[in-house]
């Protein structure tokens, strides 16, 4: 079967687009020419997932048109002619989409594949001072260099121009790539064959030139979360960002501290702190912690304050990242001080005279001694804004090697802090948030590797949180995440091993969520264990064993939170989070041979309670909910371990011959006629999340079974 021109640019799209060291997000644009007929990519649509319904064809006669008409001299009236002309140029209006703003540009260029990206290793030249005079001595004719110019028309009539004195020095129509100062790589050919080896052949140059290693050591080095901190040396801080976006994650050590603090005490105040001093609206931010090796040398370097400060590199980063991060330098620990209200008080400080003077509040915040702390309205937004933050490093530290940095000059910068069509891109990536009960939450669910946990970690993501999946069982975490990733959104949830009854698992667990989502809103105790038997023959261990996972986890995991959701309160007081022990009907009547699970239970509830009346000066509620029987997961009808095969082997229903026996009889205690679902609990676990007045509860969901009196 014979590949259509269309499949052919598909095909290369996603080739460039997937890799990170070309494009971030949604950047980068690709065309296909076919006579009068250009393909060419839609914007917001992202080259990495790129289907036929991600490019715009358009009409060339039309396109040329637009070029024999001199763009007006204001910058509003010629952006929005601009527009027109592009939207009248597509051959099916009906599409609904928007031509990338460089479609003249990709028509102007004559061979039938064009390719622009934003290399990372060529940015190093085209942010660098000495840029041209490297690109000349590089690459000499085959290679055009343009000086930077506003993108869209202005960029297509630059080009026009610069092809025609093109042709007079060379004799030849159309250079085999454009460097562009400042904003990246044009790529000219009529195979994929062909695109490749001269993409190949310039970065090989550049790399040489600029003493880069190799081709994966110009990657952009992404955030990580706790446990997959590498050594600082060779291939260290090169790992793709898409296994954190992926939920694969393990619990493990932090960073040695930089900063005379203690690196994971300080990370787990700033980053629950910049969730709510940055929000705008009733949902907090999400934050994403980069302590990578570009990251660690920018804020540990005697200059790192002033190569950060000195201005954007590219319109990428500005559009993603704002074009100035806030840079805070940590007041020294000082004693008799509450540190959590000492550095809280210093960023409202600081996030309040950015806003002052840059009339928005930062998404990047590089904390001196510490890293980047990147923010936005979910994961994606926040990971997408860090990995081309960690990239604008790299290029800094590439120009820099070259002969000095080059940031954008202050007028070009100021046209794309306003340039519609750059907010357009921008709400168009970001039109893929979902709307729902939970939307902007970051919710932790324990024991949700399988049964009930899982259909809760499940029912939030569908409601548009963002879900850790924490367990024991961290395989079965992991691929529980990936299946949420894979139709909720890369990022939408983790997965982290946790035992609930080991505090320093617990404190790795809770280490790993700051680092990747910046804290969180919800946190559902739902890990527990059962070991039915009667009171004269339960082993001592078995006894041990449910106390420790239902009752001391509860603490444990509590204890952890607790701290970092009093950091979100004290940034944002009008903030309340949830604590929800998933209970049981066992915590609210005893239950006959299986008095340690019940004993557990009941101590559940009275530690909900107790917690609630602390907690409340906090903004946190804490309540229980107690279900009924879930007849249908593993912890009943598990054919080896599940209570149906315990009581059946104990003897706690008379008479009862099979597991069928059982469970007919366990139906029949209950009014409604059937055990509890998943469905029933998550009303309830909604209802003390959205009921501001409401905490120390233990709520039944028993189908009747249990009554309160």
């Amino acid at each position: 079967m014979q590949n259509t021109p269309l499949d052919t640019l598909i095909a290369i799209s996603r080739f460039y687009g997937a890799d990170e060291k070309f494009v971030i997000g949604g950047g980068g644009n690709t065309s296909v020419k076919v006579g009068e007929r250009l393909w060419v990519k839609a914007s917001g649509r992202a080259l990495a997932t790129a289907d036929a319904g991600s490019f715009v064809e358009l009409d060339r006669t039309a396109l040329a048109a637009i070029l024999r008409t001199p763009p007006d001299g204001d910058p509003v009236r010629r952006e929005e002619a601009f527009k027109q002309a592009i939207l009248a140029a597509r051959v099916n209006p009906a599409c609904g989409l928007r031509p990338s703003v460089e479609a003249v540009l990709h028509h102007i260029l004559p061979t039938r594949l064009v390719v622009h990206t934003h290399s990372t290793v060529v940015n190093m030249v085209t942010c660098c001072t000495r840029g041209a005079e490297i690109h000349a001595r590089l690459f000499g004719p085959e290679v055009l260099w343009m000086d930077y110019t506003d993108p869209g028309v202005t960029l297509a009539h630059a080009l026009a121009d610069a092809l025609a004195d093109y042709a007079k020095r060379t004799g030849q129509s159309c250079p085999h790539a454009v460097l562009v100062q400042n904003h990246g790589l044009i790529v000219c050919g009529d195979t994929p064959e062909e695109i490749h080896r001269r993409t190949d052949a310039i970065l090989a140059a550049v790399r040489r030139d600029a003493d880069v290693p190799s081709a994966r050591a110009e990657g952009v080095s992404p955030s990580r979360p706790a446990g997959i901190l590498p050594a600082r040396s060779g291939e260290a801080g090169l790992t793709s960002h898409r296994d954190q976006a992926n939920g694969t994650h393990n619990a493990g050590e932090t960073p040695a501290p930089r900063c005379g603090r203690d690196a994971r005490a300080t990370i787990n105040i700033v980053a629950p702190a910049l969730r709510g001093l940055l929000a705008e609206g009733e949902p907090l931010k999400v934050v994403t912690f980069d302590d990578s090796a570009p990251i660690a040398d920018l804020v540990t370097n005697p200059a790192g304050r002033q190569r950060a400060l000195g201005g954007p590199l590219t319109p990428d980063q500005i559009v993603y990242c704002n074009s100035y991060p806030l840079w805070v330098e940590l007041p020294p620990p000082a004693a008799d001080t509450d540190v959590a209200e000492t550095i809280v008080a210093h960023l409202r400080q600081a996030v309040a005279e950015y806003v002052a003077v840059r009339r928005c509040p930062p998404k990047m915040i590089l904390v001196a001694g510490v890293g980047l702390f990147a923010a936005g309205d979910d994961y994606a937004a926040a990971r997408t804004a860090a990995t081309v933050y960690v990239d604008a490093v790299n290029v800094m530290a590439g120009a820099d090697r070259l002969g000095g940095i080059a940031p954008m000059a202050d007028h070009f910068r100021e046209f794309i802090e306003g340039w519609e069509a750059e907010a357009y891109r921008k709400n168009v990536a970001a039109a893929n948030a979902r709307s729902g009960r939970t939307a902007g939450k970051v919710v932790v669910v324990t024991g949700a590797a399988q049964g009930f946990g899982l259909e809760i970690a499940r029912d939030f993501a569908a409601q548009a949180a963002h879900v850790v999946l924490a367990d024991i069982n961290l395989a079965g975490a992991k691929q529980a995440a990936d299946e949420i990733c894979a139709a909720r959104g890369p990022g939408r949830a983790i997965g982290v091993e946790i035992n609930v009854a080991n505090p320093d698992s617990v404190r790795a667990a809770f280490d790993t969520i700051v680092r990747v989502y910046g804290g969180m809103d919800v946190l559902v105790c739902n890990a527990g264990v059962l070991r039915a038997a009667s009171v004269k023959t339960q082993a001592e261990r078995d006894f041990d064993f449910v106390t420790s996972v239902n009752y001391k986890g509860y603490y444990v995991c509590t204890q952890q939170a607790a701290n970092i959701l009093a950091v979100q309160h004290l940034a944002k007081p009008d903030t309340w989070s949830d604590i929800i022990q998933i209970n049981s009907k066992s915590g609210l009547v005893g239950s006959n041979r299986n008095f340690a699970y019940a004993g557990s239970k009941f101590g559940g509830i009275g530690m909900t309670q107790s917690f609630a009346m602390e907690l409340v000066a906090d903004g946190i509620k804490v309540n229980a909910i107690c279900p009924g029987n879930f007849f249908d997961g593993p912890l009943w009808s598990d054919p080896k371990n599940g209570l149906f095969v315990q009581y059946l082997q104990t003897g706690k229903v008379p008479g009862a011959k099979t597991v069928a026996d059982v469970r007919k009889a366990y139906e029949s205690k209950v009014p409604m006629g059937r055990g509890t679902e998943s469905s029933d609990v998550m009303k309830a676990i909604y209802y003390v999340i959205e009921q501001k007045y409401e905490t120390g509860q233990a709520i039944p969901v028993t189908g009747g079974q249990v009554m309160l009196s």
